[in-house]
């Protein structure tokens, strides 16, 4: 099975990006599935219905999220109603939305997305860890029933990214870390057969501060407004992601790769 995870979608250049490439690439690699992080789609902010919707379109097939996730107040019923939409797990109980799905694709397969968050320098989040455990089985994956698992982990640190995907190994086809918004030269298959990438980096315009205006990022930065109010950058877009290959026996990784086109960062192209 093939896997497209593509990283923080962030403002309208990360949209433009998705819409730009990623029907073409689809049609070109035939994946499987296609899984993008869509907390900062909306102007760098949370997401909407109709931004969820023109993702669907684009042919992502789920969206995970992140600390941003309730940035957009309409997205706290939405969520409830649309299972391709998921927010980190490890939210406390009684929190709207699901951290958890299980889908079919086209082709048959049984995919498990989990979305989780960290905790060093982020929000204080229940157990990420024990978040895991409760969703995803002992075993590799098609011993559980599944043909990919995947782990959108959204986090600042890299200890903890490298930490989950160690804990993860020989459990899920893919532990890939989203938040920090640059594409890391990491991407490899761990001992117990686990893909990995510390992070998928951003759908965004890199002629900026992690997405955002550099004027503006700087002018906080250099304390000279002291809460100016961030903006997406406007420039072309690059899409940022990786590509999972699993063997059809385990569903553990055989092959990951980064996937990068279009925008400002030099193109990495599968195979």
């Amino acid at each position: 099975m093939k896997l497209l995870f593509l990283g923080d979608i962030v403002g309208r250049p990360g949209r433009d990006a998705l819409n730009a490439h990623l029907p073409r690439l689809r049609e070109q690699f035939d994946f499987d599935f296609v899984v993008a992080n869509g907390e900062n789609a909306a102007h760098g902010f949370g997401i909407t219905r109709k931004i969820c919707e023109e993702i669907f379109e684009a042919g992502v097939d789920v969206i995970t999220g992140g600390n941003h996730s309730w940035d957009q107040a309409e997205i706290i019923g939405y969520i409830d109603e649309e299972p391709r939409l998921l927010r980190p797990a490890n939210f406390r109980a009684g929190t709207p939305g699901r951290g958890t799905a299980v889908y079919d694709t086209a082709r048959g397969h049984r995919v498990l997305v989990v979305n989780v968050m960290g905790r060093l320098f982020m929000e204080p989040l229940d157990d990420p860890f024990q978040a895991i455990d409760e969703a995803m089985p002992d075993g590799a994956p098609v011993e559980s029933g599944f043909d990919f698992v995947l782990v959108d982990f959204h986090g600042e640190a890299t200890s903890e990214k490298y930490a989950t995907g160690h804990y993860c190994d020989g459990r899920a086809s893919l532990v890939v870390g989203t938040h920090t918004h640059v594409p890391t030269a990491d991407a490899h298959v761990l001992a117990g057969g686990t893909g990995f990438q510390c992070d998928a980096g951003m759908c965004g315009d890199y002629d900026s501060v992690i997405g955002m205006k550099k004027e503006l990022s700087m002018e906080r930065l250099l304390g000279r407004l002291p809460r100016p109010r961030m903006e997406p950058a406007e420039g072309d877009g690059t899409l940022c992601g990786v590509v999972v290959e699993t063997n059809p026996r385990t569903g553990l990784a055989v092959r990951v790769e980064p996937l990068r086109v279009g925008g400002r960062l030099s193109v990495a192209w599968p195979g």
